[in-house]
């Protein structure tokens, strides 16, 4: 009866430890839509209130944390319960980055509101919509534990990076035609290297769930599509 009893209460502190992702990703799919819209609408205070919440995501990566040392040490588990376990404190880890780098995009749109909108805004948000819906669709995968889900977003990784390319070269032109743009230009690249870095994180949490419930990596090399490092534009507005 005492056996039975632990056992039960083990599978309860598993679900709670799931539920507890499930809700900091809650938090974060919100936090990303509040920085999005706030690009969007150059609504300042909206970027305030999406930097503000980010203590709640990082207070709730500490309790993950603190659950999963717990769990280590009192239950010693083995095989798939201690790739349950040791995923959840990863995929914390990712959605409390995901967190930062939305709260960056909020503070962002602070200083961006202080200059004339630029053309190059609708790109930005276009790309933040994408970013979200990967991030919506990892939750949904790690929700139901669904691998094929968490390979289609881990897939669509190079979607993201494209998007950004695309929009890196168009925001340098923009600061070449008129030097008046590279101020706001700038910041609105930062804004979308923030996004490129959340997708990645988003890709992160699908490899985990592949691991969590195959017990193996992702065989093939992650598909990038990122060639910002390479992307050179002539000085007529010209791009290569």
């Amino acid at each position: 009866m005492a056996s039975e009893h632990i056992v039960r209460a083990y599978d309860d502190q598993l679900k709670r430890l799931k539920a507890e992702i499930s809700e900091m990703g809650g938090l974060v799919e919100v936090q990303l839509g509040q920085a999005i819209q706030a690009v969007g609408s150059r609504d300042g205070e909206l970027g305030q209130r999406c930097v503000a919440s980010d203590v709640r995501v990082d207070a709730l990566e500490r309790q993950i944390d603190e659950s999963v040392v717990k769990m280590l040490a009192l239950r010693q588990p083995m095989a798939s319960d201690l790739r349950t376990i040791l995923s959840a404190l990863k995929i914390a880890a990712d959605l409390e980055r995901i967190g930062d780098y939305a709260a960056n995009v909020g503070k962002r749109v602070q200083a961006l509101v202080q200059f004339p909108p630029v053309p190059s805004v609708g790109g930005v948000v276009r790309l933040g919509q994408l970013v979200r819906l990967v991030v919506k669709d990892v939750l949904d995968a790690f929700a139901s534990s669904d691998t094929a889900r968490a390979i289609q977003v881990w897939q669509r990784d190079e979607e993201v990076d494209a998007m950004y390319t695309s929009l890196f070269r168009e925001l340098l032109t923009y600061m070449m035609e008129d030097p008046r743009n590279i101020t706001p230009c700038t910041h609105l690249l930062f804004i979308a290297k923030n996004l490129e870095r959340i997708g990645d994180h988003a890709t992160n949490v699908a490899e985990t769930i592949h691991f969590q419930v195959v017990g193996r990596t992702i065989a093939e090399a992650r598909p990038k599509g990122d060639e910002t490092s390479f992307a050179v534009v002539a000085p007529d507005g010209r791009r290569s």
